[in-house]
């Protein structure tokens, strides 16, 4: 409390001496992390980000322009307040359990040529920064469309990035882009052109110089707000806030967000480091959103297995479904998750013997749907109700009634409010029922899992299915695996649906794509990749061609963790993590290069252990060995290329 209040004196006395100066500041609680917010002549306000003396972000404008009224000029920092926050919550379903947020909160009240007034709102961390407007009632207006965000994010030069591109809206297969599930670039430059000219999705990447690293995204997008990106690069090195495109939801819908007022945008949020360590351990995106409803319903975390990543359309039948579901019963899995097709393939009478039978090996079903609609041009059923009030509360009383735990909802339209108010609806509409929800063909999750109980995770990747379709994606599988954990996976839940164990992607394991990959590769992956259900690539095949030592990884791998933190690594190149789960600490590791990669780890959660170590022999085939670690935690690996480790305790 007395170094808490020491600082918040210093911060309140900085602010007030400069006011007259159109000037704020405000420090994270232990001092390094800086935020200027500033007001100079001409009124256009904007805010620098410094941590540990460096410049993360230089002078970067804010500002909105409204239908009533515009607030990126003439404005006038009229006041401003500053409070401590200190809070401790649990939350299941994200990298941590626990999360103790302290940060300091700063409200700067501004009003513009018109004298109407805008707050925006800081909140300051140790690493993290999140920023939001709020607007009152404007005279006797009730609510505002917001046209555009003036609010930008200017890098040093000499920054690089690691960044996705936003797509084309309506290309693509069955025209259901854009899905967020485009290939990024590593270590660019910043002034090299997006591959669509629309910009890049959230979450976003950078690399500043010497001084460390950003990772900029937003959190707390629902029903009142549209899904925001980053535009291309303009000059001076700024990057702005970009509306979903004209095009998306087949051009259906404004591309502009409107809201009550008195009302807030969305939380931008940046998140700094020295080293890369904090960008992997964030929380922000949940530290700043609330619940938006209770829930009656426990819902249970745990693993599945599904069908058609590897065995496809076809295997949307009654026979296949049953192999699958004694399958996840041999593996000791909660769920099996049967996809699309299933309506006509199966239909709604048969699936309820189906699901009789799931549950009589102990097995819980989640049911794929489409989110349906005029948005794409998506055949495969169910269509038509998950878009439809009526419809969908009819179909989802139907499965509450069979005793069917989740849907898996695919092909979504875009970014528009609109579609952000659908998969706002559904997931309310699902946790009525007592269902949990997956969704594909998406957007990205924005502290969608504190703010929706009954939320579980959100594909918003170049997920598993494209390793199976396009032997380029196998080629590329190690680069991506060591990109997710310091960026897309970092903010939210990533459903990937992978660990493949098959050598070759077919449903005889005998054609198709091959797997470059190591088998203890794929182990690593269920470590490194965060969701709270994990439907894997495995196949009942496994159970006599995969080698025993998976198997047996594999039907104890948990999917909720305590703890998550980043031992080593370079987006691109290599990945060690570790995350706890109970009192168990996993440690994987994965290498993306072309040469075996020699580490010394410092690994304290080992120190004077007797360990499980998971490894590749000279002919990549998958070694359990027990290593005593030393007192000091000191670890030496070597990692083949492609391949990997995984570390535990016993």
């Amino acid at each position: 409390m007395k170094n808490r209040f020491k600082g918040f004196a210093f911060i309140l006395a900085a602010a007030v001496s400069s006011l007259t100066a159109q000037n704020v500041v405000v420090n994270g609680p232990d001092g390094k992390l800086q935020v200027l917010v500033s007001c100079p002549e001409g009124g256009k306000a904007s805010y620098t980000v410094s941590y540990n003396g460096k410049q993360m972000l230089a002078a970067s404008p804010l500002g909105l322009e409204t239908n009533v009224g515009n607030f990126t000029e003439g404005m006038k920092l009229k006041e401003h307040r500053e409070e401590p926050l200190d809070t401790t919550y649990v939350q299941s379903r994200i990298k941590t359990s626990r999360i103790h947020y302290r940060a300091n909160e700063l409200v700067c009240s501004f009003t513009n040529a018109k004298g109407q007034p805008m707050d925006v709102t800081f909140r300051v961390s140790n690493h993290d920064v999140a920023f939001r407007y709020t607007l009152p009632r404007q005279g006797e207006t009730a609510g505002v469309v917001v046209d555009a965000e003036a609010t930008g994010f200017r890098f040093p030069t000499g920054t690089t990035t690691f960044l996705t591109p936003q797509s084309d809206a309506m290309i693509g297969w069955k025209r259901t882009k854009p899905s967020y599930e485009e290939e990024y670039k590593a270590d660019a430059p910043m002034d090299v052109r997006s591959q669509y000219g629309h910009g890049y999705t959230f979450p976003c990447l950078f690399k500043v110089g010497e001084a460390g690293w950003v990772l900029v995204s937003e959190t707390g997008v629902g029903s009142r707000y549209c899904g925001s990106r980053l535009s291309d690069v303009t000059e001076g090195n700024l990057y702005t806030i970009a509306f979903p495109m004209p095009e998306e939801n087949n051009g259906n819908g404004t591309v502009s967000p409107a809201f009550a007022l008195p009302g807030s945008t969305p939380w931008r949020t940046i998140t700094v480091g020295e080293t890369l360590k904090p960008i992997v351990a964030t929380t922000v995106a949940w530290d700043v959103v609330e619940p938006l409803y209770k829930t009656e319903h426990n819902y249970r975390m745990g693993r599945g297995t599904w069908s058609w990543i590897l065995w496809q359309d076809g295997s949307i039948n009654y026979d296949d479904q049953v192999r699958y579901i004694d399958f996840a019963a041999a593996m000791g899995y909660e769920y099996v998750l049967i996809d699309n097709w299933w309506n006509t393939n199966i239909g709604h009478e048969r699936m309820e013997q189906l699901i009789k039978y799931a549950h009589s090996k102990k097995i819980d079903v989640f049911l794929w749907y489409s989110s349906s609609g005029y948005w794409n041009d998506i055949e495969q059923g169910p269509t038509n109700l998950m878009d439809n009030l009526i419809a969908r509360k009819r179909e989802m009383k139907w499965l509450q009634s069979q005793g069917v735990k989740g849907i898996k909802v695919d092909f979504f339209g875009g970014d528009k409010q609109e579609t952000m108010r659908l998969y706002e609806e559904i997931l309310s509409d699902a946790d009525d029922h007592g269902l949990m929800v997956i969704f594909h063909g998406c957007t990205l999750p924005r502290g969608w899992e504190r703010m929706y109980p009954n939320y579980v995770g959100s594909e918003a990747v170049l997920a598993s299915e494209n390793i199976y379709f396009n032997q380029h994606f196998c080629d590329e599988e190690a680069f991506n695996t060591t990109l997710h954990p310091f960026i897309r996976n970092t903010v939210g839940s990533m459903e990937f649906g992978g660990c493949f164990l098959n050598r070759r992607l077919n449903k005889g394991n005998d054609g198709g794509n091959t797997r470059r990959t190591t088998d203890v590769f794929q182990l690593a992956t269920t470590i490194l990749f965060q969701n709270p259900i994990q439907n894997f690539a495995l196949a009942p095949n496994n159970l006599t061609d995969a080698p025993q030592v998976c198997i047996d990884f594999m039907k104890q791998v948990p999917t909720e963790w305590d703890e998550t933190c980043l031992i080593d690594g370079y987006p691109g190149k290599y990945v060690v993590l570790a995350r706890l789960h109970g009192d168990c600490w996993y440690v994987a590791a994965v290498n993306a290069t072309k040469e075996p990669l020699k580490l010394k780890l410092d690994l304290p959660m080992f120190a004077g252990k007797t360990v499980s170590f998971y490894s590749d022999d000279k002919n990549r085939e998958p070694q359990l060995q027990q290593r005593n670690v030393k007192s000091d935690g000191k670890f030496q690996l070597t990692i083949q290329p492609q391949g990997g480790a995984v570390i535990k305790t016993n």
